[in-house]
């Protein structure tokens, strides 16, 4: 049997890009690295949250949710190209950003940040319209978008799970 042909590589990204694009190495763990990326977001996020004022905490949330997104598209882009992979399983800063979305003025409680894990792998890999159309969008901005989306649906159905009483504290 003859080995695969060998894969035409780019020029190696820049450390900053793996750095980030990996979440700092989180893409690189076996099984499941966007399941790890995830894991390692809520766990982050819950120690980093907890620092924060209550009244600030939805904000912080989305801001750094959008600063992940403006440096992870272009982290993703660079790693891609080097890879010559169009969405790298090791790129997992789109989880790290999805993550957050799907947290937004999430109450502080280990029910709630599971649920939003959940609820965001539950959506990442099924990809309702019109996520899976997100990931056609170019390099970067198709790998960490489609995840925005899921984030999206994720924080939609989070917040009627509270709203409705059917999640608590």
């Amino acid at each position: 049997m003859n080995p695969p042909p060998a894969v035409a590589l780019g020029p190696a990204a820049p450390l900053w890009a793996t750095l980030v694009a990996t979440f700092f190495g989180t893409g690189r763990l076996k099984p499941g690295p966007g399941t790890s990326a995830s894991l390692a977001t809520v766990i982050v996020w819950a120690l980093a949250s907890s620092r924060i004022p209550a009244a600030s905490r939805t904000w912080a949330t989305m801001i750094v949710a959008a600063l992940v997104t403006i440096i992870g598209i272009p982290a993703a882009t660079l790693v891609a190209r080097a890879s010559a992979l169009k969405d790298p399983q090791f790129v997992v800063i789109d989880e790290v950003a999805g993550q957050l979305v799907a947290l937004i003025a999430v109450p502080l409680a280990w029910k709630t940040f599971l649920v939003g894990l959940i609820l965001f792998r539950v959506f990442d890999i099924w990809k309702p319209f019109p996520i899976r159309r997100l990931e056609r969008l170019p390099e970067g901005t198709g790998i960490v978008v489609d995840d925005l989306g899921a984030g999206l649906y994720a924080l939609a159905v989070m917040h009627l799970l509270l709203h409705f009483g059917l999640l608590t504290k």
